[in-house]
């Protein structure tokens, strides 16, 4: 592929932090390609450095040496509000956790980004994006209210709602059942291939990362 098809690429990025028994070696020279419109499961055991390469590719993350291209931005380049308004513009993330303000109903979690925008009909575009995730009927909801199916839903919306480029899910049905894990994966690569989003996907299912375009796999902070 040509290069203006590359969404992600990094290029022998480290990153080392100091732990109590000394310097402890994060990523160790990773080499990654996320193309656009791609879906890429990212699969290895805990510790391997999966998570933290997401926050990297996020702007959340900070390295100490290496390329970090993201939807044409170098995000080395980028000073914090920068980075800030690179996520607003072009990333969406999905946590296990859900992340959701137990204060907010559904509508005003989902429209929190698109306000941070300066977005004229955010309630509007909310409250479509729920509909596309099957939570029409949930939509003045608090997070207390809903099922955690629901809740990882609206999380979902929230990512999705301002078109991202890149999409990043970090084990988005770790904290769910199974039948809710079905619902929200294929609402979230349905949305993906629908408004054209890159994915990156790390989860321990081997399962659900075989339905993704590419498995890539890390160990000891290496691609293998």
């Amino acid at each position: 592929m040509e290069n203006q098809d590359v969404a992600v690429r990094l290029r022998n990025v480290r990153l080392s932090l100091e732990g109590n028994a000394g310097e402890v070696n994060i990523l160790r020279g990773i080499d990654l390609e996320l193309f656009r419109g791609e879906s890429v499961g990212l699969v290895g055991p805990s510790g391997a450095g999966k998570s933290t390469l997401l926050m990297v590719v996020a702007g959340l993350e900070g390295v100490d040496e290496g390329e970090i291209a993201v939807a044409g931005e170098d995000l080395r380049r980028l000073d914090e509000d920068g980075l800030a308004r690179f996520r607003r513009d072009h990333v969406g993330i999905v946590f296990q956790s859900f992340h959701l303000v137990s204060t907010m109903t559904a509508t005003e979690n989902v429209m929190l980004p698109l306000e941070f925008a300066g977005v004229a009909n955010a309630d509007a575009r909310a409250r479509e994006e729920l509909e596309l995730v099957g939570l029409g009927h949930r939509l003045d909801h608090y997070p207390s209210e809903l099922s955690g199916g629901e809740q990882q839903r609206v999380a979902l919306a929230r990512a999705l709602v301002g078109e991202p480029d890149i999409l990043l899910a970090d084990e988005p049905t770790g904290n769910l059942d199974g039948a809710s894990g079905v619902v929200v994966m294929d609402l979230l690569f349905g949305a993906c291939e629908r408004k054209g989003s890159s994915l990156l996907l790390i989860t321990h299912d081997e399962r659900l990362a075989e339905q993704c375009g590419r498995v890539v796999r890390m160990a000891d902070g290496r691609i293998v």
